[in-house]
């Protein structure tokens, strides 16, 4: 798997002595107040509303405002509080037409160190590119900890550790302050960093490290498969969708990939169209949807607006969203 590489024409902004991560800076860093420090509150136990997880505890919030310079150390020492098994957190930049951010989150646990071992691995991608957000969290003992786009670090924990976390933050000599004042204060830019060829060497692109860390972390997209709306809740209806659907063999290995062009109402069924779709291209049975997804695995799926997806599938142009759900073209990567 290839490594990232961060690009070097990149400029780092500082504002005084406040130095910023290269992905995310501030318009004009003579007017920025950014300074380092937290905030902290008290939140009452809550549920998850899907039901897919348990109850949060009654737990302490922390928001952190730091230096580019310190944010790694800071993050390592906090995810020194998190358990043997946790639940990774990863928020990218989406390509989806109706949604900002792709939302993962892993449902099930898997080993700290191989959580710590993608973070080291892609340390530059994580700390640095303005568009990517990424944490894990432990129910027992409750731990929550998440760096977002801006590098503005979050904390939660249950009570008994709530002298633990502002014993560590004393030891990094952050103030307590009354309102944060991080890049997201100001006007701002944010901008990827990955460098994809350096030197006649590749590296790897920001879809290359989710792609792996969807494998390694099990992560899961967290959204609503069964409706289709935007991030403003508004119902769409159908859609138009490109799917990446990958086919494994029995050892886990990928054996192909297909883009799926469709239309659809929800994810599940932009889901099952693809992995049906490809299919039939290969002659599999598709009687038993559930055997199939053992063998073709949906990868990707992004709404495209209408005029985008009818210049991808080769259409008139077209400002009409599509009237009904069906395959419009399945290609494989390596026709």
């Amino acid at each position: 798997m290839l490594h990232s590489a961060i690009d070097p024409t990149i400029q780092r902004v500082t504002s005084g002595d406040f130095d910023f991560p290269l992905g995310v800076y501030p318009v004009d860093p003579a007017q920025a107040s950014t300074s380092p420090g937290y905030v902290t509150d008290f939140e009452q136990a809550d549920g998850d509303e899907s039901g897919d997880w348990e109850e949060w505890p009654d737990r302490y919030m922390f928001d952190i405002v730091t230096p580019h310079r310190r944010v790694e150390s800071l993050c390592l020492a906090l995810f020194s509080m998190l358990p043997g098994r946790v639940f990774p957190i990863l928020d990218v930049l989406s390509e989806d037409a109706y949604r900002e951010v792709d939302p993962y989150i892993a449902y099930e646990a898997v080993g700290f160190d191989r959580f710590l071992d993608e973070v080291r691995r892609y340390r530059g991608w994580f700390f640095e590119d303005g568009m990517v957000g990424f944490g894990a969290m432990s129910l027992d003992p409750f731990v929550y900890v998440f760096i977002d786009e801006h590098k503005i670090v979050t904390v939660r924990v249950e009570s008994a550790m709530k002298e633990r976390v502002e014993q560590l933050l004393a030891a990094f000599e952050f103030p307590v302050v009354e309102e944060l004042s991080g890049v997201d204060s100001t006007e701002h830019e944010h901008r990827s960093v990955l460098a994809l060829e350096l030197a006649g060497q590749e590296f790897a692109s920001h879809a290359d490290i989710v792609e792996r860390l969807r494998d390694r972390w099990m992560l899961s997209l967290n959204i609503d498969w069964e409706s289709n709306t935007d991030d403003d809740g508004r119902v769409l209806g159908i859609t138009s969708w490109r799917c990446d659907v990958r086919r494994l063999d029995e050892l886990g290995e990928e054996q192909g990939r297909w883009e799926v062009l469709l239309t659809a109402g929800s994810l599940r069924e932009a889901e099952s169209l693809a992995v049906v779709g490809v299919a039939k291209e290969l002659a599999l049975p598709t009687d038993d949807e559930d055997a199939l997804r053992d063998e073709l695995e949906l990868l990707e799926a992004i709404r495209l607006r209408p005029e985008a997806f009818a210049e991808l599938a080769g259409q008139e142009p077209s400002l009409e969203p599509p009237a009904e759900s069906r395959v419009l073209a399945v290609r494989s990567w390596g026709a």
